[in-house]
């Protein structure tokens, strides 16, 4: 009898474990999951607050240009020296894409959990608005990485509010910010959780599996909710791929990442000590060494029709439709703006820009191989292999691209072409995001230090 009853009890006593083990009945435990919901959420609705009014720029400065095809002359010289004097001024940290601070504050050991030059609320708020103020001023840039500082300073910031002893850690909330913000940049949460891996920790802990999860889901969500459930460029359709794809694949891998490859380098080379008069230039004058590179991004939008400004979206969107014919100019005009800006200093990402130049490479590749392949199927490789080749994050780009394609048949085409321009690129250049952290863990120290 004794024995019937004490068997009836077991269930109950597992599932008290199980609640006792999961913390479900802990005050402090909901407290924080609250807190960590709220961080995810916050940071999804800036992020996407952040893409409207990157649009709205965008149209603006296009307007100038279509009524007055000189004002760029102006405005994007003048625009830069104000924003990295701003920059310079009041937000130093917030300059450039944004992954490279991120990396670096997950990397530091900082007792204290104070990153005031890589990650925080102020550092957010000017990322934000001199994000905008970049493309109003007519440069060639992104939202994506910048979004990646915002999310992870809005999510670093709610640590203030966590209860003591919380098992989520300041650095958890970054990485998970970082996820958060290109989870709701592009609108693919799968990216998020892969960059995550693959470009930010470098590693997958346990622990952060849920917190990282629960801020990709939770700002997604906010994301779709006021922008609908969008692709970023537009839905594609490839048709049928065969076997037949495979020259494609090698040689536009191998294109993508000789040019992807010469741009990271140039852009770590630009990053750190420049050398001769250009270089003190940059050290001594950064106000006119930022006009001077707005001046040039000026020009080359003069030459081709305003091709170099923006992020590039509007472009690859007429590309990826066919509405683009004779535009073999786009690439190389676009390719040398978008180095231009990420010079001269601004805040900006190179995400956008970097898709939009592998969709004009693929654009003036694909008379290279008949009319028996898809245009689209093309342009589509080219813009996975190029943002691979950049950012040696192979899965990353991979996931980004593939969320846009309207057929399965492509999945391993886009793999491969990632994996081959990767490997290509780390010939001619180191890491993009890694390297350009390192530098900035260097000036972190050195600030602290002075």
């Amino acid at each position: 009898m004794v024995y019937s009853q004490i068997k009836r009890m077991e269930p109950l006593n597992e599932l008290s474990s199980s609640i006792k083990t999961a913390k479900l009945t802990d005050f402090d435990a909901w407290h924080g999951r609250i807190i960590v919901w709220l961080a995810a959420a916050t940071a999804g609705l800036v992020v996407v607050l952040f893409a409207k009014g990157t649009e709205y720029a965008i149209e603006l400065f296009f307007h100038m240009q279509r009524l007055h095809w000189w004002a760029p002359l102006i405005v994007t010289p003048l625009g830069g020296m104000l924003i990295v004097w701003i920059t310079r001024k009041w937000f130093k940290g917030a300059a450039g894409s944004g992954i490279p601070q991120v990396m670096a504050a997950l990397h530091q050991t900082n007792t204290e959990n104070k990153y005031p030059t890589l990650v925080s609320l102020k550092l957010a708020i000017g990322k934000v608005f001199l994000g905008i103020g970049t493309l109003l001023a007519g440069f060639s840039a992104g939202r994506e990485g910048p979004s990646v500082q915002v999310a992870a300073s809005i999510m670093h910031t709610f640590r203030h509010f966590l209860p003591y002893g919380f098992s989520v850690q300041p650095k958890h909330l970054i990485l998970a910010g970082g996820a958060a913000g290109i989870s709701a940049a592009f609108n693919t949460p799968l990216a998020g959780i892969v960059f995550a891996i693959e470009e930010l920790g470098r590693r997958f802990e346990q622990k952060t599996n849920g917190v990282i999860i629960t801020a990709i889901v939770l700002s997604g969500l906010v994301a779709i909710s006021l922008q609908g459930n969008y692709t970023y460029f537009g839905q594609l359709s490839v048709g049928i791929v065969d076997r037949k794809i495979i020259l494609p694949v090698l040689f536009c891998g191998l294109i993508c990442g000789i040019l992807g490859g010469i741009f990271s380098r140039t852009l770590i080379s630009a990053s750190g000590q420049m050398k001769g008069r250009i270089g003190m230039l940059k050290q001594l004058h950064p106000l006119w060494w930022a006009g001077l590179c707005g001046l040039l991004v000026a020009l080359l939008g003069v030459v081709s029709h305003g091709a170099a400004h923006g992020s590039g979206y509007a472009t690859t969107q007429d590309i990826l439709s066919g509405n683009v014919h004779n535009a073999w100019f786009y690439a190389p005009v676009k390719y040398l703006a978008t180095i231009f800006t990420y010079l001269s200093g601004v805040p900006g990402g190179i995400f956008a820009p970097s898709l939009s130049i592998g969709a004009g490479i693929g654009h003036d590749l694909v008379p290279l191989f008949g009319h028996e392949y898809y245009n689209s199927a093309i342009i589509a490789l080219c813009m996975a292999g190029f943002l691979a080749a950049v950012t040696q994050s192979p899965l990353t780009s991979f996931i980004i691209v593939m969320e846009m394609i309207d057929g399965h048949e492509m999945v391993i085409s886009l793999m491969a072409i990632t994996f081959i321009a990767s490997i290509i690129s780390k010939v001619f250049s180191k890491p993009l995001y890694a390297t350009l952290a390192d530098q900035q863990t260097g000036m972190t120290q050195k600030i602290s230090h002075d």
